[in-house]
């Protein structure tokens, strides 16, 4: 072993204990190590920097674009509604047409997005049918996993694996490649979980009658009724010209300005207040009470207000404009410890909290001061513009729940078939191979913008930044590691581990190390350190590269051993209220049973000579 491979390794091996403890968080390490390793001078920096080139990256960024004009069109949310509707109350056959349609949307978009996409719609099914979230969330992840089975484009270790071979002049593998090995898989998959979901919690989910919650639901669940108020601000008022933050009105009047409805050009519009906000005659304040104890007629009178008529409880007469929404405190949130206060939910999202549970127990105290845990559900208010902004802020919130209103607000009404017939055209220009996957994955992103199926805000809000500075982050370890002679090393290592045995032991052997690498790290950075060994076993044994390579990609998506080994698991763990121990004991089987049947199919389909 020479220095400089030396060095590589004490990287790497920090890289890897450091995703273990998860501190820093992933992608903070992969941009610590994409700093260092230009600085030991075995790799240059444009090495350092060459995935940001990667056309895998700008792949996978287009995919999470994808998904979220699905989401914002409300092909999602029909999904969610037909499964709801053909399961009824049958259990196993929800099971089964979640877990297939998991897999099937997670076969053309990536299974972080589809995931995200679809807790709140399995939460939304939980609290239907009654089912505990922890009968769905764990087949969810599963589903979304063996997704990444079944073509080229669904995970991320498939493109890192498929740019590996290019790198090494080979050409890469065509869409369904993965097809044939992900479907034994999945239906495996959907029959284990019907038996191993029994070892999970059954605390049923809280029912609002079958249906999506409604305003009505939320308002006598966090007993908002007689918080709200309309108040119009005259030309009398001491409050004209004066911003919010001066005002500081939850201090000293005990009420929070949810929206402001302002008079411009004529018509009114309703407004996001900021700290900065000055407020003008005839502005009309939608306020709501902190404390139950506020005189409110006192409060108006002192500082000349006009009390108008409300005609919905809590502001549900403006359900076109006001939304409302659960969003949950994930596993790794910054806010954890934090009070509702501190965590700044309008200056970062534009919305305000107006109710909290700790689990399924209601907070009615007061709510500003009380410090958030993991797995905490929210309800906030704002309008509806920013009510699903807290999903795309890196992992703090969850949005799990939108009320039924939302579906006569979606941010992109009446254009499903647009969205699916971009959809279609991407997967067919893949298909044909006409266009490299990236620009057929750019023409569709393209044509969702000019049918309004996304923006341009939400296009850049959807992409998951994190998963992407993981995977340029790690990439430069796989160039070093080649550099110095690492991978030699490792597919020699292996190779004498396994001696003269068959085929079939040496395939397993790489599947095995790959899975449990994955134990450790996440499935991406499993399959950017293991890609180029397997590449390179298959040149030292003179056979084909593709068994290998495929060997590889099919461990890094048999990740369902713990909840760090793919950013999939880890955001199921807050709704199915998991512990380490239960991916443990639903995982590991499961892995053994992916493993077996790969190794036997692997050779079979993709024959090594």
């Amino acid at each position: 072993m020479n220095a400089n491979l030396a060095v590589v390794l004490v990287l790497l091996v920090a890289a890897v204990a450091m995703f273990a403890l998860n501190k820093p968080r992933m992608d903070a390490v992969a941009l610590l190590m994409l700093t260092l390793l230009p600085l030991t001078g075995v790799i240059s920096v444009n090495d350092a920097l060459a995935g940001f080139s990667d056309s895998s990256i700008v792949l996978l960024g287009a995919l999470f674009v994808i998904g979220e004009g699905l989401v914002r069109t409300g092909v999602a949310q029909r999904l969610g509604d037909w499964l709801l509707k053909a399961a009824g109350s049958n259990d196993t056959r929800l099971v089964v047409l979640l877990m297939t349609s998991v897999a099937a949307l997670g076969a053309f978009m990536s299974s972080t997005g589809v995931v995200a996409i679809f807790i709140p719609v399995a939460l939304r099914i939980a609290q239907g049918t009654g089912t505990a979230p922890s009968q769905l969330m764990m087949p969810l992840s599963a589903a979304a996993l063996i997704s990444g089975m079944l073509t080229l484009v669904a995970t991320a270790p498939n493109l890192v694996v498929n740019s590996e071979l290019a790198r090494h002049g080979v050409e890469g593998f065509h869409f369904f490649s993965f097809t044939p090995f992900g479907l034994p898989v999945l239906v495996l998959g959907v029959v284990y979980m019907l038996f191993a979901r029994r070892w999970l919690g059954t605390t049923a989910a809280s029912t609002v009658g079958g249906r999506r919650p409604s305003f009505r639901d939320w308002i006598d669940r966090y007993q908002l009724a007689e918080r709200e108020y309309r108040l119009r601000v005259t030309d009398n008022s001491p409050f004209v010209g004066l911003p919010l933050d001066e005002l500081d009105l939850r201090r000293t009047a005990g009420l929070d300005v949810i929206a402001i409805d302002r008079l411009h050009g004529g018509r009114r519009q309703l407004r996001h207040p900021t700290a900065k906000t000055e407020l003008q005659a005839e502005d009309i304040l939608l306020v709501d009470l902190l404390r139950p104890a506020v005189d409110i007629e006192a409060f108006r009178r002192q500082n000349a207000l006009e009390a108008l008529a409300i005609t919905g409880d809590y502001f549900s007469d403006r359900s076109q404009e006001i939304g409302m929404a659960e969003v949950m405190v994930s596993a790794d949130s910054t806010f954890i410890g934090k009070t509702v206060a501190e965590v700044r939910l309008r200056t970062r999202f534009g919305l305000t909290a107006i109710g909290l549970r700790h689990g399924q127990a209601t907070h009615l105290g007061p709510l500003l001061g009380e410090k958030l845990r993991i797995g905490d559900t929210l309800l906030v208010v704002g309008l509806w513009k920013d009510i699903e902004r807290p999903g795309s802020d890196g992992g703090d919130l969850l949005v799990l729940n939108l009320p039924a209103e939302i579906s006569e607000v979606l941010p992109a009404p009446g254009k499903i078939v647009p969205a699916l017939a971009c959809l279609v055209l991407m997967v067919g220009l893949m298909v044909s191979g006409i266009v490299p996957n990236v620009l057929a994955a750019l023409i569709a992103c393209l044509l969702m913008g000019l049918f309004r199926c996304i923006d341009m805000d939400s296009a850049y809000r959807s992409i998951h930044w994190k998963s992407l500075i993981l995977i340029v982050g790690m990439l430069p370890f796989s160039i070093a590691l080649q550099k110095t002679g690492g991978v030699d090393l490792a597919a020699k290592g292996l190779m004498a581990l396994t001696g003269e045995a068959s085929a079939y032991v040496i395939l397993g052997s790489l599947f095995a190390i790959t899975a449990i690498l994955g134990l450790f790290i996440s499935n991406t950075a499993t399959a950017v350190l293991m890609a180029p060994v397997a590449i390179t076993i298959g040149h030292d044994l003179h056979a084909s590269p593709y068994p290998f390579a495929m060997t590889v990609a099919l461990a890094a998506s048999t990740a369902f051993m713990t909840p760090i080994s793919s950013p999939v698991n880890t955001l199921v763990v807050g709704p199915g209220n998991y512990t380490f121990g239960d991916f443990v004991r639903v995982g590991m089987p499961f892995s053994i049973v992916v493993m077996i049947v790969s190794v036997l199919l692997v050779p079979w389909l993709l024959p090594l000579h």
